[in-house]
């Protein structure tokens, strides 16, 4: 019997949802690329002209009314917390959101350290967008604050 040829995610999603108490709402993909994976977000109802901390979280779990669930950053190579240019740092720390003076905030990067395929997969994962500014230097979280949305990574349609 032949080995089938293991599938190669090109493109992943995550919708967010607002935990207790927010109204925040948004959608993040993730698409492969010959450099990384690009990171496209955009989230509303934030705090306007402000930056929000955006990380990937370890587990894909927004069971909690606070967010919580979803534990803490990814970080399977035992890194410090750190901006996403920094060489050492979680693979879930993917910076800030920066708003517009409606509150929504969008970004559009590649992020050589993030990947959709292999053992350090953030497939399944959790994003977290937090109501304060991330420091990108306090550990291990960069004093974000508490959790205004949540969403889990998933399989995107490469089509859509």
């Amino acid at each position: 019997m032949e080995e089938e040829p293991e599938t190669m995610i090109e493109k992943a999603v995550a919708v967010i949802y607002p935990t207790e108490g927010n109204d925040i709402e948004g959608m993040v993909t993730f698409t492969q690329t010959e450099d990384g994976v690009r990171v496209q977000a955009t989230v509303s109802g934030l705090v306007e002209q402000s930056l929000h901390g955006f990380h990937i979280h370890q587990y894909g779990d927004c069971r909690a009314s606070d967010g919580t669930s979803a534990a803490g950053h990814f970080n399977p190579m035992d890194m410090p917390h750190g901006s996403p240019t920094d060489d050492d740092r979680h693979v879930g720390d993917l910076g800030n959101l920066p708003t517009n003076e409606e509150g929504v905030a969008e970004i559009d990067y590649t992020d050589d350290v993030v990947e959709l395929n292999g053992p350090n997969s953030i497939l399944g994962r959790g994003v977290i967008v937090h109501a304060g500014q991330d420091d990108l230097e306090t550990q291990p979280t960069g004093a974000a604050g508490a959790r205004l949305g949540c969403g889990v990574i998933g399989v995107a349609n490469p089509d859509y």
